[in-house]
C-alpha cells in the first residue's frame, strides 16, 4: 500500500470510534429523547388510572399506585437528562458507558411495566365493571411504548411484558370462554410487540450503519482531502525551494522576482553573489563541510537581510538577492559591502582566509527580470575578475560589454562560418631570444559592428553559445595547418602553441578532439603545444587524463600566466608539465624591479630543478630584454620580437628570420 493511502487510513482510524460503538450511541441518543416524548403520556395515562380507581372505591390502591410510577418516572426523566462523558463529541461515548446507560434504561422501563402489571389490582383482577377501560389503557400505553422504544428493543420489550402477561393471566383466572380468548388474544398481541420491536431496532441498526459509514467515509475523503493538500503544498515548496538551505532555488528566485518585478513601485536591486574559495574548501575539507558552509552563509546573509528582501541559492556557491530600493534606504553599495562582510566573519571548522563573496550589483526600473539577471551577472564577472570579496556596480561601460557579448553570441556561428574569425601567430624566441622558437596561435575576430573583440570574451562567449567546441575545431585546423607548413618547409622544430581555456577543457573531450585532429590533418603531436591556466590546472582531477594522454602522445603541456594563480609544484610535475610561461605582469619593467628580478630567477631555477621551460611573456622594452638575457631566461616572447599577424605574414617573417639568422652566422 502506498505510504500516503496509508497515512490516510491511520489518521482516519485515530479520529472514527469502532462501527458497533456510532451505532450503540445512536441506540442511546434515540432512547434519550423517545423516553422523554413517552413520559408525559405515561404520566397521564397514570394519572386516569388513579382518578378512575379513586372513583371505583380503591383511591388507597390508586394513589400508591400512582405514587411509584411517578417514582419511576421520574428516575427515567433523571437517566435521560444526565450528561454525557464524551471528550467533546458525542459520538465519542466511551461503549461501556454506553451499555451502562441502556442498560438501567432497560432496568427502569421494566420497574414501569412491572408497576403497570399491578393495574390489575385496581380493577378486582379484571372482573370490576372499569375493566374495558383498563384493558384499553394497557393497551395503549404498550402500544405506545413499542412505537416510542423502537431504537432499542430491550427497553419496551421490558416495559410492555409484566403488563399484558399480567392481563393475561387475570383473565385466564376469571375464567370463561369470552375472557379465555381474550386472554390468548392478549399473549398473541404480546408476541406481535415484541416481533415489532425486534424488527424497528434492527432498521434503526442498519439505518445507524448507512449513516455512520457514509460520515466515516466523508471524515476520511476530509481527511484525504487535507493530507493531499499537505502533501501538494510541500511538493510545491520542494520545486520552488533549495533542499540545503531552505532559500528559494532558481526556479522560485525567478518565479518570486516576476511577481516582484510586476508589483514594484520603485526600481529594483538585484545582486547576484558568489563565494570565493569554496571549491578549496570542498576539495580539503569534503562536501559536508562545504555543505556546511553554504548553510552557514544562508544563515548570514539572512540575518544581515530584511525580512521582505527575497533571497535564493540560484545553485553552487551562488547567492541572489532581490529587493526594492525604497524599502531598503541604505544604498546598494553599504549592502554589498555589509554582506561581504557577514560572509568574511571566521568559520569555526577551518581557516576563515578561504571563504569570500564577489557580488554584482544592478539597480533597474525595466521589468525583465532575464536583462536584470544578465547584468548582474555581468558586474559579477568584473567583480570576480577584480580579486576577491570585491563588489560591482553595473555601469555604462559593462552594460557596452553585455550588449557587445550579446551580438558576438548572436552572430559567432555565422562568422565562423563565414570564416571571418581568423588565427593569428606570435613568435616565441629560443635561446635567450636569438632565434625562433615557435609560435602562439592567437585567435582574433573583427565584428562588424564592435571592432576587434577580445580573445578571452571570444572563448566565454562561445562557451556560453554552446560554440565551445566548433571554435577549438577551428582553431585547432589553422594551427595544423600552420604546422604541415612549418614541417614542409623544414622547420620540423618550430612547435606551435594554442590556448585551452578552463570551460573548454572541462566541457571539451580536449584529448580525443585534439589526437584526431592531428592523424586526420597529418600533423606530428610534437610540434604542438597545449597552453592552459593555472586556474586550470588546480582541477587536477578533471584534468589529468586528458593532459596525460596528450602527453604521451607527444604534444607538450604548457602553464599560461604563471604566478598569478595557486599552482603547486606537485601539480606541475602530475600534470606532466613542458614549459612554463612567466606572467607580464612579473616581465614588464623588470629591468627596475629587483623584487620581479628575484621572482623570476626563483622560476628559472626551479625550471632547471624539474625539467621544464621557462618562457617570459610580454617583453616590449630593450632593458626588459637585455636584464632577462642576463638572468639566463631561455625563451622569451612579446612585441619586441613581434606583435601576432596572419599565418602567411608570421610564415615569411619566420623564413626572412632564419634568412638573416644563416647569413649572419655565414659572416662571422
Amino acid at each position: 500500500m502506498p505510504r500516503w493511502d496509508r497515512n490516510v487510513q491511520e489518521s482516519a482510524s485515530a479520529v472514527e470510534p469502532p462501527m458497533p460503538r456510532l451505532i450503540r450511541a445512536d441506540q442511546l441518543a434515540a432512547v434519550r429523547r423517545t423516553v422523554l416524548i413517552s413520559i408525559p403520556v405515561n404520566v397521564a395515562l397514570g394519572g386516569t388510572a388513579a382518578l378512575v380507581a379513586w372513583r371505583s372505591g380503591h383511591a388507597g390502591a390508586g394513589l400508591i399506585w400512582f405514587a411509584a410510577s411517578s417514582v419511576v418516572n421520574a428516575l427515567r426523566i433523571t437517566l435521560c437528562r444526565l450528561p454525557e462523558r464524551s471528550d467533546g463529541d458525542a459520538r465519542l461515548l466511551r461503549l461501556p458507558d454506553v451499555d451502562q446507560r441502556l442498560r438501567l434504561h432497560w432496568i427502569l422501563a421494566l420497574c414501569s411495566g412491572l408497576v403497570w402489571a399491578c393495574i390489575p389490582a385496581l380493577s378486582d383482577g379484571f372482573t370490576s365493571p372499569q375493566t374495558l377501560f383498563y384493558l384499553t389503557i394497557v393497551c395503549g400505553i404498550t402500544a405506545g411504548a413499542v412505537t416510542h422504544g423502537f431504537a432499542y428493543a430491550r427497553i419496551p420489550i421490558g416495559f410492555i411484558t409484566p403488563p399484558l402477561l399480567s392481563t393475561a393471566g387475570c383473565l385466564l383466572a376469571a375464567g370463561g370462554f369470552d375472557r379465555n380468548c381474550l386472554a390468548a388474544t392478549v399473549v398473541l398481541y404480546l408476541a406481535a410487540l415484541i416481533r415489532a420491536c425486534r424488527e424497528s431496532e434492527q432498521q434503526v441498526r442498519e439505518s445507524s450503519r448507512l449513516k455512520n459509514e457514509a460520515t466515516s467515509l466523508a471524515r476520511s475523503l476530509e481527511i484525504a482531502r487535507d493530507q493531499a493538500t499537505t502533501v501538494a503544498g510541500e511538493m510545491r515548496r520542494r520545486a520552488s525551494h533549495d533542499g540545503l538551505t531552505g532559500l528559494l532555488n532558481r526556479s522560485g528566485f525567478l518565479e518570486e522576482a516576476e511577481r516582484r518585478a510586476a508589483l514594484a513601485r520603485s526600481p529594483l536591486c538585484l545582486m547576484q553573489l558568489d563565494l570565493d574559495g569554496f571549491k578549496a574548501v570542498n576539495d580539503t575539507y569534503g562536501h559536508k563541510a562545504g555543505d556546511n558552509v553554504l548553510i552557514e552563509v544562508a544563515r548570514r546573509l539572512q540575518m544581515t537581510l530584511p525580512s521582505d528582501v527575497t533571497l535564493a541559492r540560484l545553485g553552487g556557491d551562488e547567492f541572489a538577492v532581490l529587493y526594492e530600493t525604497e524599502v531598503i534606504g541604505t544604498p546598494p553599495a553599504i549592502v554589498a559591502q555589509q554582506l561581504i562582510a557577514a560572509v568574511s566573519i571566521p568559520f569555526a571548522a577551518f581557516d576563515s582566509g578561504r571563504i569570500g563573496v564577489s557580488i554584482g550589483v544592478h539597480v533597474s526600473d525595466a521589468p525583465s527580470i532575464d536583462a536584470t539577471l544578465s547584468a548582474a551577472d555581468a558586474a559579477l564577472y568584473a567583480a570576480k575578475l577584480s580579486g576577491r570579496n570585491r563588489f560591482y556596480l553595473f555601469d555604462d561601460d559593462l552594460s557596452a560589454r553585455l550588449e557587445m557579448r550579446r551580438d558576438v553570441e548572436r552572430d559567432l556561428a555565422r562568422a565562423l562560418g563565414d570564416r571571418e574569425v581568423e588565427v593569428w601567430f606570435q613568435p616565441v624566441m629560443a635561446d635567450g631570444g636569438s632565434r625562433f622558437g615557435g609560435f602562439e596561435a592567437l585567435v582574433r575576430w573583427r565584428h562588424r559592428k564592435h571592432g576587434w573583440i577580445a580573445p578571452q570574451e571570444l572563448v566565454a562567449t562561445a562557451s556560453l553559445a554552446g560554440l565551445a567546441e566548433p571554435l577549438m575545431r577551428f582553431i585547432l585546423g589553422e594551427v595544423c595547418a600552420m604546422i604541415r607548413a612549418l614541417r614542409s618547409a623544414g622547420h620540423d622544430g618550430v612547435r606551435v602553441a594554442m590556448n585551452v581555456s578552463p570551460r573548454e577543457m572541462s566541457q571539451i573531450a580536449v584529448d580525443d578532439l585534439v589526437l584526431k585532429e592531428l592523424r586526420r590533418r597529418g600533423a606530428p603531436p610534437a610540434m604542438l603545444e597545449i597552453e592552459i591556466t593555472e586556474e586550470t590546472a588546480l582541477d587536477i582531477q578533471a584534468v589529468q587524463g586528458k593532459l596525460t594522454a596528450l602527453s604521451e602522445a607527444g604534444v607538450r603541456i604548457a602553464i599560461d600566466d604563471f604566478g598569478v594563480g595557486y599552482s603547486s609544484l606537485g601539480a606541475l610535475r602530475r600534470l606532466r608539465v613542458d614549459r612554463v610561461k612567466i606572467d607580464r605582469c612579473f616581465v614588464e619593467g623588470i629591468a627596475a624591479s629587483s623584487e620581479n628580478r628575484m621572482l623570476v630567477q626563483a622560476i628559472l631555477r626551479l625550471g632547471e630543478a624539474f625539467g621544464f621551460e621557462v618562457v617570459a611573456e610580454g617583453i616590449e622594452r630593450a632593458e626588459d630584454f637585455a636584464t632577462l638575457k642576463a638572468l639566463g631566461c631561455p625563451a622569451m616572447q612579446g612585441y619586441y620580437f613581434g606583435r601576432p599577424a596572419p599565418a602567411e605574414e608570421a610564415f615569411l617573417r619566420l623564413e626572412s628570420g632564419e634568412a638573416a639568422r644563416r647569413r649572419l652566422k655565414t659572416e662571422r
